[in-house]
């Protein structure tokens, strides 16, 4: 899409292009936004001028507050309007930007000589395709080339950049400029080491659950009985679909889902073959096997563990694949700052593009918030909160690493303070974010010790937990979480925001998942399985909803916190460990580490106002 230049700019225009420089603009630059880069980053050389850079810029929202008011009439159970969720043309008319917003900016980037422009639905997002150098002349900035020490990814970033000052109320963030996400090794999506039985661990007294549940090798038999799912059969039909992400590459082995399903679903077999895939920004979608170099690079282990876990459980519920292209961040070596953006916000402004979209979908990636300068999480936080106006729940996965890992909680305050890292997006408000348990009877938050594996230090794997720096405590949370913090005593003051949005909301098995991969049988864990996992049983519930002529749960925070936690069973046993501390307790009630507890399929469906 182009937005077309009245007569008068497009002279202006020809005047500039017969000059060689830009029109004057209306006021002085002043400096945007300013972010230290996290601990790791080693600056390097200017990035090239000459290389193209992808530039996403967020205008200014004209009427979020009031769109905000509609979720959360709709999302709350005791309001009149529950459930009565928005169409894609009432959110876009809320969140687009107002005319002299869009003009001005308009004005700018054609003062600069730049007129392809692509947008979202909502034309509240620019896409421009840059030079490096004019980047910086648009941005008063510099590039450099940085290098985490962990990897050997190298990406153009800037420290701070500025606008004229009369676009400082226009404009909300443009990256990428000081943003630092990382991409992740495949061994930090989740974790992947040999099963052995946990030290806590004790035979369940239930006969059925001794029977049908193996601790280091869970199945969907388990997870049936576990939950309570067993027996139900799915009503309706494509009116309910479920949804996962892949990101960094991943794409779902279809021969893999297969050899699962015929293991552990015979019934499910076809919907390794008949699940949608799409492709978002030139993402990878293939229905054969792995090739050889997926196999040598271990591609597609995350992707696997997520279709399978959703259809062992949630099958006959359609499946829906997003595959995203880009990395966060992404860049092919030192010379070569090419750069596509991180991969939520292509993939949730394509998602909003769609008219029709699943009521479910989970997402099993995240980063550490501070890589991510605030005004840039706060603005794809809002995309995800236009998703749940439409009826769409977002889970998140919490992350594997704790309160932060071992050895890694430095803050960007420019000191190195020692911190604990909360993670985003599940710090978002919007999403539902979703913690790891392990065991049975009972089950505890999921733990294992860092070690040394093959000659290797491997971190800790600890169900990810926390408090966000960016994102003030929601009023529906307060209740439980003030209390938390207040039951804490003190402990760990300073580490953690103690107004912050706390996380995960709830939790679901994490420990040693079978699975298929590259056709053979092995085990996998992480939130990266305990979020398909809740996302295949909130779609059975959604399903019984939608069956009986009732709207789908939609954003979940309202409900589960002011009823929904009542189909949740308690998780009373574990730390959130990280950061060479024992880290947050589970305690009985909500707490920063399981939520409220695991799900209790019939439980839900009664409290959603369904039957069974």
């Amino acid at each position: 899409m182009r937005f077309f230049a009245s007569s008068l700019l497009s002279a202006a225009l020809a005047a500039q292009a017969s000059l060689a420089t830009p029109l004057r603009s209306r006021s002085p630059y002043s400096v945007k936004e300013t972010h230290i880069p996290p601990h790791g980053w080693e600056k390097l050389n200017r990035a090239a001028g000459d290389r193209y850079i992808q530039l996403e810029i967020a205008l200014k929202q004209s009427n979020f507050a009031e769109l905000e008011r509609h979720l959360y009439e709709v999302s709350d159970p005791e309001h009149e309007r529950y459930g009565q969720h928005l169409s894609a043309d009432e959110v876009n008319e809320l969140v687009k930007p107002t005319k002299k917003t869009s003009d001005l900016v308009h004005e700018w980037l054609y003062e600069n000589g730049i007129e392809d422009l692509h947008y979202s639905a909502a034309k509240d997002w620019i896409t421009i395709h840059v030079p490096v150098e004019l980047a910086e002349r648009l941005l008063d900035t510099e590039y450099h080339n940085y290098k985490h020490v962990d990897g050997n990814k190298v990406v153009a970033r800037t420290t701070s950049w500025s606008l004229p000052r009369h676009l400082h109320n226009h404009i909300d963030a443009i990256q990428p400029t000081t943003s630092f996400f990382r991409a992740a090794a495949n061994e930090e999506t989740y974790f992947n080491a040999p099963a052995e039985v946990p030290e806590s661990y004790k035979k369940p007294t239930d006969d059925v659950i001794a029977r049908v549940c193996n601790v280091t090798s869970v199945t969907p038999e388990c997870f049936a009985n576990l939950y309570h799912t067993k027996g139900y059969k799915a009503k309706a039909g494509d009116k309910n679909t479920v949804g996962f992400n892949n990101f960094l590459g991943e794409v779902p082995i279809r021969p893999d889902a297969e050899l699962f399903l015929k293991k552990y679903r015979p019934e499910a077999v076809e919907s390794a073959k008949s699940f949608k895939a799409f492709s978002i920004n030139g993402g990878p979608v293939q229905d054969g096997p792995l090739t050889a170099n997926q196999s040598a690079e271990g591609t597609s282990k995350e992707a696997n563990l997520d279709v399978q876990a959703i259809a062992g459980i949630s099958w006959p519920v359609p499946i829906v694949s997003f595959s995203t292209a880009g990395e966060p961040p992404f860049n092919p070596d030192i010379s070569t700052p090419d750069n596509s953006n991180e991969p939520y916000l292509v993939w949730v402004n394509w998602l909003l593009s769609q008219k029709k979209i699943p009521q479910v979908i989970s997402t099993s990636y995240s980063d550490s918030e501070q890589t991510v300068p605030r005004s840039y999480a706060d603005r794809v936080c809002k995309q995800f909160a236009q998703v749940g106006a439409r009826g769409t729940t977002l889970f998140f996965s919490s992350g594997d690493r704790g309160v932060g890992g071992t050895d890694k909680c430095f803050s960007n305050d420019g000191k190195n303070s020692t911190r604990f890292l909360p993670g985003f997006p599940p710090t978002c408000p919007y999403v539902t974010a979703v913690g790891a348990t392990m065991n049975f009877e009972p089950e505890e938050s999921a733990y294992r010790a860092a070690r040394t594996v093959n000659g290797t230090f491997r971190d800790l794997y600890a169900s990810g937990a926390g408090f966000s720096n960016y994102f003030e405590r929601p009023q529906w949370q307060k209740k439980v979480v003030d209390k938390y913090v207040k039951d804490l005593d003190g402990a760990y003051d300073g580490l953690y925001g103690k107004d912050g949005r706390a996380y995960p909301d709830l939790a679901g098995q994490g420990l040693y998942f079978a699975y298929f991969w590259n056709g053979t049988e092995g085990t996998i864990s992480g939130t990266s399985a305990s979020t398909p996992l809740v996302a295949g049983i909130f779609s059975l519930v959604n399903d019984a909803l939608i069956s009986q002529g009732k709207k789908p749960l939609g954003w979940l925070n309202p409900w589960l916190y002011s009823k929904g936690y009542k189909g949740l069973t308690d998780i009373t046993k574990g730390f959130s460990y990280g950061c060479n501390v024992e880290g947050f307790p589970v305690t009985k009630g909500w707490d920063p580490v399981t939520g409220f507890g695991t799900p209790d399929f019939p439980k839900l469906v009664k409290l959603a106002g369904a039957k069974i």
